[in-house]
């Protein structure tokens, strides 16, 4: 089946895609009766093309090493030479007979023989090329395996000469990998995984030369240097093994992370389906290499049952996971055999036979899994609060509709999360927080058993689903303001820990109670980092921002932090035992610096997850909260109360700064910076002055000259952020009206009011023209077909359909596009399914669904241009990037759909796809075209989503719009 993973493969099959789907219009005017036009001189040129294809196919065979690619790439030459000859005999016949038939067959036969060669033709050869790159980082990770044997300086310079040309290596291969990937996600991971390899490497070597020097003198901290080094080692190790998952993946679906379990399940045992056959050919052959095609349909059904096990019923959960531990270690007996050639002995074809029977015993395992799991109901809530709270108001919205308890099950984990985060509350935030939780449960639980009793419709159902909401809306805002609050406390000063470590570390020896300070300031910086990364994994959780690579990388920020902290603490305590140890002050510094570069960046993906205006308003509260402290302090003579709180207030201001700055980077609107770097100079100028006067009160809390003088000034530092503040969110307040003339004032009677009689009747629609039913004025709207039982891709228009129906399209190009894209697909789906229309048809449904998908990406590039926000530009870019590839292969895949439709006789299909697919290749295109489908739509209301909020920040001299009205029932 045709991949796309490459820009190469894609640049390739589109044309040849785009040939095929002109032989398949031409097979269907002739159904129609309508005699074949002469094809030999295409045919020929296809013949010839096809004659070099398979030179060079051969060619790369002879001068290729790889055994995997001399077996697996001669199949897919003989199927593309196979075709070509197809071709040339139907052309040959339609010469004889224009109305032959059996020609036509021969057409489309030879067209799909020759789409279908080329892919497996292309995969086969860029499979080699992956090859290639995992080898050498298989040379990395065997070199990174032995860094826990060397001990000698020796043998650590041979170690750094073999390393350095490997990395070298897999850096320059993986990096000109990236860029020819066409899944962005990837490309990311790929650039993330590679850059931190470049960073541990020097750091690894250092930690490796500091254990050899102490393990050499005998001293002290030979422990803790070989958790350095063990821990630097595992790192890279771990980033190298991603990059080896990463480059052997081909797809990537981007609504996975918001579809239900059942979809997943589902979409994972028709991949497991569609590989089957492949796997069992391979048992079935004794001389099949290790890490063929074969094996490696084999691995991947073994892991989209582990996808699917993480997903089912406990029991059938046990059960799955069990069954592919065995077939996992039979497997990797089975190919170590066949590696030492003993694959025709009598043991390794009776693994190859229990292998093969245990699949079989597997696939139905699974489809009981499946369809134990429909039964039970279960569903998984979404990632995010702000995705929990969108599952719990559709069962809200329609208490009486059965939806699995998604919607309860949603409400419970948000009050889990809710009183998680009002343990870390001060009072009565902590106790306002759990009661509210209270509430909610109780309300949902009253909710629940109304539904049960069959009351879900009753009044009383629909008044307690509305407080139950109004309390989930105030539950959600609590949260985000308990969020906030814990932001600015634990990130308010991210520097100072840090700090005072490096001072107790670097304390020369002699210095009192360097010891017991040491281990203080280790401490007191651990329990920092900790308590920040856990605040961020709350932030991930109950942020704003439902992006699934956002949300990730907070986790993986914190997840560092979590495990670097005591790896630096152990730095830490080396370098203060050797003190003029130059590796010992290097490997430190290292790692503190790491150290620092990790706080930042997950400070900075907190500050994106959370809005501005709302975070300067919980400092400028936090500042106000300190200066009584500190008017307590004045009244009760304290001075170093008074200089903690002034020290905190400075913090405070300092931090609204660099929210600020933050806001100001990011724009390029010119007013709107200039508002902020006004306001933020203001501020500046204000924090040193209440420090100045804060000291002169802490010298004497008794002058009343001098804490008057203090007043003052914090008064001026809070009005500068209350200024900063405004200047962020845009505030300005509109001009009053002029007052009203009140000598025109009379009083009169009221004037009767006419009866209501309700809304008119609605208008009958304009006549003229035949109107098809996916055609819409859009103010009107139509009825959507609702999706049916396994019918994934108008599910996957209808999900696109629902999120764009409150937009008007009118003065919105983006919105009509992405509603003509919605009513494409689910025509598609019918096409697809065989109810009305024919090759032709699809193909061309298909071609005006990739149109509308480049007027999407056009309008949302153009609004892109037009935002003067950098970080929601970059969003927007990154959303709309992907759509083009995924148009372009939607086009390629309902070709190849196309050449199959009536070409087998339909069977069941086991895994409740789509159609009933007749072949193996017919189901797993047919799967293919699903998930591609599936990808577009969630791509396209990613766009509309992110481009909803770039809209408002638009250059006001662009003179480009996008009006976001809101539609209103017809009456009003």
């Amino acid at each position: 089946m045709p991949v796309f993973h490459t820009k190469t493969i894609e640049s390739i099959l589109e044309p040849v895609a785009s040939q095929v789907s002109r032989l398949v219009i031409l097979h269907e005017e002739a159904e129609d009766g309508g005699a074949m036009p002469d094809l030999e001189k295409p045919v020929q040129a296809v013949s010839k093309a096809v004659e070099n294809l398979v030179r060079v196919g051969h060619e790369t065979i002879n001068h290729s090493d790889d055994p995997i690619l001399k077996q697996d790439m001669p199949s897919s030459l003989r199927r593309v030479t196979e075709a070509s000859k197809t071709l040339e005999k139907a052309s040959d016949m339609i010469k004889a007979d224009p109305h032959s038939k059996q020609a036509r067959r021969f057409l489309i036969d030879g067209a799909r023989g020759i789409l279908q060669g080329t892919s497996s033709l292309l995969l086969c050869f860029d499979e080699s090329e992956v090859r290639k790159i995992i080898r050498e980082c298989k040379k990395v990770l065997d070199y990174l395996a032995v860094a826990e044997v060397i001990e000698t300086m020796e043998d650590l310079v041979q170690f750094v000469k073999d390393l350095s040309p490997c990395l070298t290596k897999v850096s320059h291969e993986v990096d000109a990998r990236q860029k020819e990937l066409t899944h962005q996600p990837h490309r990311e991971i790929l650039i993330r995984c590679l850059d931190s390899v470049k960073s541990l490497a020097p750091i690894l070597i250092c930690s490796m030369k500091i254990f050899i020097q102490i393990l050499q003198q005998g001293g002290k901290g030979i422990e803790e240097a070989a958790e350095n080094r063990n821990y630097l080692a595992q790192r890279m190790t771990d980033e190298i093994n991603e990059i080896v998952r990463v480059l052997q993946l081909v797809t990537y679906d981007e609504d996975e992370w918001d579809a239900d379990d059942l979809s997943i399940m589902r979409k994972a045992f028709g991949a497991i389906e569609s590989k089957m056959q492949t796997a069992q050919d391979w048992l079935a052959d004794p001389r099949a290499l290790k890490g063929g095609a074969g094996e490696k349909a084999l691995r991947q059904i073994l892991e989209h049952a582990l996808r699917i096990a993480d997903r089912c019923l406990p029991a059938d959960r046990d059960l799955i996971r069990k069954a592919v531990s065995d077939i996992s270690n039979m497997v990797d007996s089975l190919s170590e055999l066949r590696a030492e050639g003993k694959g025709t002995s009598p043991q390794a074809e009776a693994l190859a036979r229990g292998i093969g029977q245990r699949l079989n015993d597997l696939s139905r395992t699974l489809g009981k899994a499946i369809q134990n799991a429909e039964r039970s109901g279960i569903q998984q809530p979404a990632h995010t609060i702000l995705g929990k709270l969108d599952q719990a108001r559709r069962w809200l919205n329609a208490p009486w509709i059965d939806d699995k308890g998604l919607g309860q099950n949603a409400i419970k984990q948000i009050t889990e999360e809710g009183r998680r985060i009002a343990k870390q509350c001060p009072e009565p935030h902590r106790t306002d927080l759990a009661r509210l939780c209270d509430e909610v449960d109780g309300l949902s639980n009253q909710l629940a058993d109304l539904v049960r009793r069959g009351e879900g419709n009753s009044p009383q159902a629909k008044e307690i689903a509305q407080k139950l909401n109004n309390k989930l809306n105030e539950l959600k805002n609590k949260i985000h303001t308990a969020l906030l609050q814990r932001v600015v406390e634990d990130f308010v000063d991210i520097g100072t820990p840090l700090k005072q470590f490096t001072d107790a570390v670097l304390a020369p020896e002699g210095t009192a109670n360097r010891e017991g300070n040491f281990h203080d300031k280790a401490r007191l910086l651990t329990e920092h980092a900790l308590r920040a990364a856990d605040t961020a994994r709350m932030v991930a959780a109950g942020g704003s921002n439902q992006n699934k690579r956002a949300v990730e990388a907070l986790q993986n920020a914190a997840n560092h932090i979590e495990s670097l902290t005591p790896q630096l603490v152990n730095a830490g305590k080396i370098r203060m035992e050797y003190p003029t140890n130059k590796a010992a002050d290097e490997h430190f510094e290292n790692l503190r610096k790491q150290f620092a570069d990790g706080m930042n960046n997950m400070r900075n993906l907190v500050d994106d997850q959370l809005d501005s205006a709302g975070h300067l308003k919980c400092i400028e509260d936090a500042m106000r909260r300190h200066g009584k402290l500190c008017e307590d302090a004045i009244v009760q003579n304290n001075p170093q109360k008074m200089v903690d709180n002034t020290s905190a207030i400075a913090r405070l201001a300092n931090r609204a700064l660099m929210v600020g700055k933050r806001e100001s980077d990011n724009s390029e609107d010119p007013n709107y910076v200039n508002k902020i770097n006004s306001a933020a100079d203001r501020l500046q100028g204000s924090i040193a002055p209440m420090v100045q006067d804060a000291k002169e009160v802490a010298a004497n809390p008794q002058n009343v000259a001098a804490s008057n003088q203090w007043r003052n000034s914090n008064k001026h530092l809070l009005d500068a952020v209350g200024k900063l503040r405004e200047a962020v969110t845009h505030e300005e307040l509109p001009p009053l009206p002029p007052a009203p003339d009140l000598s025109q004032l009379n009083i009169a009677p009221p004037r009767p009011q006419p009866p209501h009689i309700g809304a008119p009747p609605r208008p009958p629609p304009p006549s003229g023209g035949h109107r098809s039913e996916f055609e819409t004025d859009d103010e009107g709207d139509f009825d959507f077909p609702m999706p049916g039982e396994n019918q994934p891709i108008l599910a996957a228009a209808y999900g696109l359909h629902q999120d764009i129906r409150q937009w008007s399209s009118k003065d919105n190009e983006l919105i009509a596009a992405a509603k003509r894209m919605a009513m494409l697909m689910a025509r598609l789906s019918q096409l697809v399914r065989g109810e009305g229309g024919n090759k032709k048809d699809l193909i061309d449904c298909a071609k005006q669904i990739a149109a509308a998908s480049e007027e999407v990406t056009r309008a949302a590039k153009k609004l892109a241009r037009e935002c003067t926000d950098k970080r929601m530009r970059t969003a927007l870019l990154q959303v709309c990037e992907r759509i083009p590839t995924i148009g372009t292969q939607l086009k390629i895949l309902s070709t190849v759909k196309a050449t199959m439709l009536g070409a087998q006789e339909p069977i069941p299909s086991p895994d409740g796809s789509e159609i009933q697919c007749g072949s193996e290749e017919d189901q797993e295109a047919t799967e293919m075209l699903v998930g591609n489908a599936q990808n577009l739509m969630q791509s396209v209301k990613d766009v509309v989503r992110v481009a909803e909020g770039a809209s408002i920040k638009m250059r006001t001299d662009s003179g480009y719009k996008l009006r976001w009205v809101r539609k209103r029932p017809w009456y009003t």
